[in-house]
């Protein structure tokens, strides 16, 4: 029998664990209600004063995250503002975190409500300010304001510089507001702070709020066309990296490629925010500003015509894949790309000028990258060149280009046996051993490199 009763229990713990389990896969969600409790939501709406009435909404509203909390990994905390001082006199810091973010506080929320008093005034800015402390750090968390208020600012703060400014800083994500039976002069000002809703009635409180947690719960489809020079989505195998549009932040990452139809591939993002596309080719593309619809599956279009360049260096001696390539865009002097030899590399069509990393340097300029075409550049192997001095000395590897001398390497007396590999041409060594003290003791010989032969030099 002690044996059944301790099964059981273990069962009951087993199965409770279950049902409280969050789901891992999903971002936490952090939805911070932000509820006005001034003076004027004692006015009447619906038969009742207005608080009483946005109460008995919220009580219902936090019902329903209770039955969704653990599926959608979700925390609720709320704010309330004007419930701790009458007026007048104003006070402009009456705002207080009244439940904090947890798993488990939905029941509790729902017992501070029943007992807030409306009486005070109405500090938007500042509770928006103080709100940003409520969402403790968390890099990887959906933070969301919801603030419900039936009026405007009386603090002579400013909520919508409050609102940028915190979505700018990834605090938050464009908060929502819902407006209790505001008029719409009054709605139009309350609109700048992020996504508005007006309820005139309590069946629009209560859609807009069902409005709401569908967005903040369910993701949307996009699909993202990278077209070729035709216009064709062709191109594919590409990180996409979706920012928020206020504080530039990485919301989603992720490797383009095709369906099993043969079509670009479909991604989810959520409707929080505004997106700023970086589609990384080289160099990379953009698109700003992409609002998403909830009603369909979106559909977004980049142009990102590509081919691939390979920079050759001819023989199959290993050192050559050291070899670097700077690639930039044709007479432009910023940097693109640094491009190892002899690995393919795909760039946006167009014209580049290259310079390749050699000894001497060798330079390609208006490079043309052709849509999925290979575009090759051989270079000729280069030459080993030994250099030892019987003496420490002073001197000069110079490169000969007809009448033109172009200095490579400086020697110092610190080190008397060097190494190169130099492209095929002309060179001399111009030096002074350190224990002579005059000019005239300069010594110099000149030399010729050919493709992949190993010469040595003793001075």
């Amino acid at each position: 029998m002690k044996k059944i009763i301790v099964t059981l229990f273990l069962i009951t713990i087993i199965f409770t664990g279950y049902s409280q389990e969050f789901n891992k896969d999903k971002k936490l969600t952090r939805i911070l209600f932000i509820m006005d409790a001034s003076l004027s939501m004692n006015e009447r709406w619906e038969g009742m004063r207005k608080f009483d009435k946005a109460r008995e909404l919220m009580l219902e509203l936090q019902d329903s995250l209770s039955n969704i909390q653990y599926e959608e990994n979700l925390q609720v905390a709320l704010r309330v503002y004007g419930h701790q001082s009458h007026t007048p006199p104003r006070d402009c810091k009456d705002s207080r975190l009244e439940a904090g973010f947890r798993y488990e506080n939905i029941e509790y929320i729902k017992e501070v409500l029943m007992n807030i008093v409306p009486k005070g005034t109405t500090p938007i800015a500042y509770s928006l300010e103080q709100a940003a402390h409520d969402f403790s750090d968390c890099d990887d968390c959906r933070n969301i304001m919801i603030l419900i208020t039936d009026g405007l600012e009386r603090c002579d703060g400013d909520p919508c510089a409050v609102s940028v400014a915190l979505q700018k800083k990834g605090v938050v994500l464009k908060p929502y507001i819902v407006g209790v039976d505001l008029q719409v002069e009054i709605a139009d000002i309350l609109d700048c702070m992020g996504n508005y809703y007006n309820a005139s009635n309590a069946n629009e409180f209560k859609q807009a709020m069902n409005t709401i947690v569908a967005q903040i719960t369910n993701m949307t489809s996009i699909q993202v066309n990278l077209l070729d020079t035709d216009g064709k989505p062709t191109e594919t195998n590409v990180v996409m990296s979706f920012h928020d549009n206020f504080s530039n932040d990485i919301r989603y990452s992720y490797m383009h490629t095709f369906n099993k139809k043969g079509e670009p591939d479909t991604v989810y993002l959520d409707m929080l925010s505004v997106y700023n596309l970086k589609v990384h080719t080289v160099p990379p593309v953009y698109l700003d500003s992409i609002k998403l619809d909830d009603t369909k599956h979106n559909i977004i279009s980049v142009p990102a015509p590509q081919g691939e360049l390979l920079v050759n260096i001819k023989g199959n001696n290993p050192e050559n894949k050291k070899i670097k390539c700077i690639v930039r865009k044709s007479g432009l002097l910023n940097t693109v790309h640094i491009l190892d030899a002899d690995k393919k590399q795909k760039y946006l069509t167009g014209l580049y000028d290259l310079e390749v990393l050699t000894m001497p340097r060798t330079y390609f300029n208006a490079v043309k990258v052709n849509q999925s075409r290979i575009t090759i550049i051989d270079i000729e192997e280069p030459g080993d060149v030994i250099i030892n001095f019987k003496n420490p000395s002073f001197g000069t590897l110079i490169n000969e280009h007809g009448k033109i001398l172009t200095n490579l390497y400086d020697f110092t007396p610190d080190n008397t046996h060097y190494r190169f590999r130099l492209q095929p041409g002309y060179y001399r060594i111009v030096y002074r051993e350190q224990r002579q003290t005059s000019s005239m003791n300069t010594g110099e010989i000149k030399f010729r490199v050919h493709e992949g032969k190993t010469i040595v030099h003793n001075l």
